[in-house]
């Protein structure tokens, strides 16, 4: 299985399997002298881990992250920072349940890529899904910790803001209520609207999408190249790269279309500092696939988790007709979990192509 490695100059190649012995992953081309532990890497692994309401999987993981290389501490050093040797990060899984997945070894899920492993590979790990579980993104997520310290003064942020047809009111926008509640949301009217509903998904056994804002401030201007190299691609093409989602945009995206020209453009005045200054920013901070140092905001939508409880049709190895259902413990609405995920992507690219900007144009 190839194409495990993500990213140019910053690079991170994951390992491991949903109910194997261990996950991991390999951090390379990161600078030296940047100070990181295991407890920073640790808030955010906190973020995604299972388990921590009823909304999400009920899996025990305590996703707890071990640096096993690329970092060097003594007196002098005043704490771990790295050396610029690839850094190995680990994580031991200790709560499988692999059985639950017998009754399903030998049929495809309907949503879930056992038929197109089968097609591809000829063989599939059924247990939890191998490398196509979400389990995976648990080293997104530690590798995206120590991507945020390589753009300084860089602060990436991220909202559920909308869950099945459930939409969250931008007047009511507080970044301070993200993590005052289970959902991630910035609107605290909403959060009460889909507790209740969500409820009512996870009790009938089934599931349900949302859509996830990033946000990130701070970005010099000058990331990105203007034809293979552009920001926005390289963003689209990392959140897209999550579980379950199924569709990525860059500022107001698809609702562009619905603008005029005059809508659209970002207009712009000389600041009081003497730089350009937008009056709006519909563009998502990138312009020509170059950020001009405004935010960047992205959305991404993920679709429901296909593992539920109601009967689905679908057919077995053998191309016989049958019925299934998902038996385990599952994601009520992934989308959730993924949050800090699409935080973590985010820095992933922006601390790439502030490398790659580095190394071009030596600033």
């Amino acid at each position: 299985m190839s194409h495990n490695t993500f990213g140019h100059l910053f690079r991170v190649t994951t390992w491991g399997e949903s109910h194997g012995p261990a996950i991991g992953c390999v951090v390379d081309g990161c600078p030296p002298g940047l100070s990181i532990t295991p407890e920073e890497i640790q808030v955010f692994l906190d973020q995604r881990k299972p388990g921590q309401s009823r909304y999400t999987t009920q899996r025990k993981e305590a996703d707890e992250v071990k640096i096993l290389s690329g970092v060097f501490e003594d007196e002098r050093t005043n704490g771990p920072v790295t050396t610029g040797a690839p850094i190995a990060l680990m994580i031991e899984n200790t709560d499988q349940r692999s059985k639950d997945y017998s009754d399903i070894r030998d049929k495809f899920r309907p949503g879930h890529a056992d038929l197109s492993y089968i097609a591809k590979y000829g063989v599939r790990d059924y247990k939890g899904g191998g490398r196509s579980s979400a389990r995976e993104t648990a080293m997104r997520v530690a590798a995206g910790a120590i991507a945020r310290k390589v753009v300084p003064n860089m602060t990436i942020r991220a909202a559920m803001v909308q869950m099945g047809d459930h939409v969250v009111n931008r007047a009511n926008w507080d970044w301070e209520q993200v993590g005052q509640n289970p959902f991630f949301c910035p609107d605290h009217e909403a959060v009460q609207k889909w507790a209740g509903y969500l409820d009512g998904i996870r009790k009938s056994g089934s599931s349900v999408g949302a859509v996830i804002e990033v946000v990130a401030e701070g970005v010099p201007a000058g990331l990105g190249a203007p034809i293979y190299g552009k920001l926005d691609q390289d963003i689209a093409s990392a959140l897209m790269s999550i579980n379950a989602v199924k569709g990525v945009e860059i500022g107001d995206g698809m609702a562009s279309a619905a603008l005029t020209g005059e809508e659209n453009a970002d207009e712009i005045r000389a600041g009081a500092d003497g730089q350009p200054e937008f009056l709006s920013n519909h563009a998502g901070g990138v312009l020509g696939g170059i950020s001009s140092g405004q935010p960047i905001v992205a959305r991404f939508a993920v679709k429901p988790t296909s593992s539920i409880l109601t009967p689905r049709k679908t057919v077995d190895r053998d191309g016989n007709e049958t019925d299934i259902l998902t038996k385990g413990r599952h994601d009520p609405c992934v989308g959730i979990r993924a949050v800090p995920v699409g935080e973590a992507m985010m820095a992933l690219v922006l601390a790439d192509h502030f490398l790659r900007h580095r190394g071009q144009v030596g600033t």
